[in-house]
């Protein structure tokens, strides 16, 4: 690792948490009636802020049965040396994976926006030696990813958290070095055994569309998980056509 990045990575883990932003959808003009518009809002504005809890949650064994982690890592090609981003990593479920997959010289960013979770990522890498992990108490707007270094990001049952998914994912596609990718799994938007309820979810259909607006394509597409969806894109050209 270079010391440019060295200094770049400490200066990540130094900053703190913001609020996240709050959007009208649909607001008539006055004298007027309102006319709905579709919103790329959250689903769900749901605090996790308790990490040893969500810990009992998102870590149980009984997990990989369905969300199948050696798999979905397989699937991102990682390379030696890369570096990944974890965005909505919370308690840290594939960092120690991620970890292993870029190896020595790479880095993951375990980012998030709760700062029990940052707390709890870095505790949980220093106990598991994952020295190339470096968590990341982000804003719930901006990820603080590095300009143009990116080559992975891997977003779990998160994009439905996000407000003004179009706009965040314009801005994203400047962290990407050359070849980036950004893979996002979600729950189908249906009743399922595991997941949150139909109302907080997301159609497939939805992602695509918002993530063509915002200016990427999809490059291929894993169908191997039971309960979610599973997306990898790549930067096009806004309003291209996905593949």
């Amino acid at each position: 690792m270079r010391r440019s990045d060295a200094a770049f990575l400490v200066g990540l883990g130094m900053l703190s948490l913001g609020v996240a932003p709050t959007h009208a959808a649909g607001a008539g003009e006055p004298d007027k009636p309102a006319v709905a518009t579709p919103s790329d809002d959250a689903t769900t504005h749901h605090p996790f802020n308790d990490a040893a809890r969500w810990s009992t949650i998102f870590d149980d064994p009984s997990r990989d049965a369905w969300q199948k982690p050696d798999l979905v890592v397989d699937a991102l090609r990682i390379k030696p040396g890369m570096m990944v981003a974890d965005l909505g990593a919370g308690t840290g479920y594939f960092t120690g994976q991620l970890s292993r997959a870029v190896g020595d010289r790479g880095v993951v960013l375990a980012i998030d926006p709760e700062p029990d979770m940052a707390r709890h990522l870095g505790e949980r890498a220093r106990k598991e030696g994952l020295r190339n992990v470096v968590p990341v108490l982000a804003l719930f707007s901006d990820p603080f990813l590095p300009p143009g270094r990116v080559d992975r990001v891997l977003i779990v049952d998160t994009y439905h958290h996000i407000d003004d998914r179009q706009e965040y994912f314009r801005r994203l596609r400047t962290a990407l070095a050359p070849g980036g990718q950004v893979a996002i799994v979600d729950f189908h938007k249906k009743p399922l055994p595991v997941g949150p309820p139909p109302e907080h979810k997301l159609e497939r259909a939805t992602v695509l569309a918002e993530m063509t607006a915002a200016g990427w394509r999809l490059a291929r597409e894993v169908t191997d998980l039971p309960y979610q969806y599973f997306l990898i894109f790549e930067p096009g050209s806004a309003g291209g056509a996905t593949s």
